[in-house]
């Protein structure tokens, strides 16, 4: 079943709170392992996250309330009070999300091939479950509500509907001086800071470095083992 019947509303509904969750975990988890992937060049943790995606999100188009992500997110935000949003758009999300998984699946679990396109698929993957854990933005959402063309309800966050902004949410112009003061302050720290870089005296890339203290290990433990002989 997709999305649940709660007693009040007469669509099916999502917690968007506990969709953020869900999001906001597998964006964590994408990241550090294709991050850690990369700099460890090992495809495998990258196949395992991509496996679990793909799992995660076909259980998800058919029925939400058995997504592990999901259900990881609910135990998280249990105690904070759900804020409901239509199912149908968030499931029209999640079926893009599951075309991009596949992709991922057959090209570098089944093919082993990297390539820029599974790059892009992964940074355009990072984007969105960021946007929406992040900000509440659910990119997918707004392409079903263009796409339907019809009065939308219960959109989460309340973007469906046509609202003027509070006081609190207006942004000021000293506000904009302070962001760009200090978006400047740190290129001119990046600049400062480059000046000072010195080159590795390694010479290699990390992970090589580690990969390497890693086999030499073994021979530096040697002679405590035969003091103890």
């Amino acid at each position: 079943m997709l999305g649940e019947n709660v007693q009040g509303y007469d669509i099916p509904v999502l917690n968007e709170r506990e969709v953020r969750a869900g999001a906001g975990i597998l964006f964590f988890f994408s990241l550090t392992v294709f991050l850690g992937a990369w700099h460890a060049d090992q495809l495998l943790p990258g196949q395992m996250m991509i496996v679990a995606f793909f799992v995660d999100f076909l259980i998800r188009v058919f029925n939400p309330c058995f997504s592990p992500s999901l259900i990881l997110g609910r135990i998280v935000v249990a105690h904070q009070t759900p804020e409901y949003t239509a199912a149908s758009p968030k499931r029209f999300a999640w079926w893009i999300g599951l075309g991009l998984a596949s992709i991922m699946l057959v090209t570098i679990v089944f093919m082993h091939n990297m390539s820029l396109l599974n790059f892009a698929i992964c940074g355009v993957c990072i984007v969105l479950l960021f946007m929406e854990s992040s900000f509440g933005i659910c990119l997918g959402c707004i392409v079903y509500n263009k796409l339907l063309k019809q009065e939308m309800t219960l959109c989460a966050g309340g973007v469906c509907e046509i609202k003027h902004k509070e006081p609190i949410q207006e942004v000021k112009p000293l506000q904009l001086i302070v962001l760009i003061g200090f978006i400047v302050f740190l290129y001119g720290a990046f600049s400062l800071l480059q000046q000072y870089q010195h080159p590795k005296e390694h010479g290699k890339p990390n992970h090589q470095l580690l990969h390497d203290l890693k086999n030499q290990a073994p021979a530096l433990e040697e002679p405590v083992e035969n003091h103890h002989h």
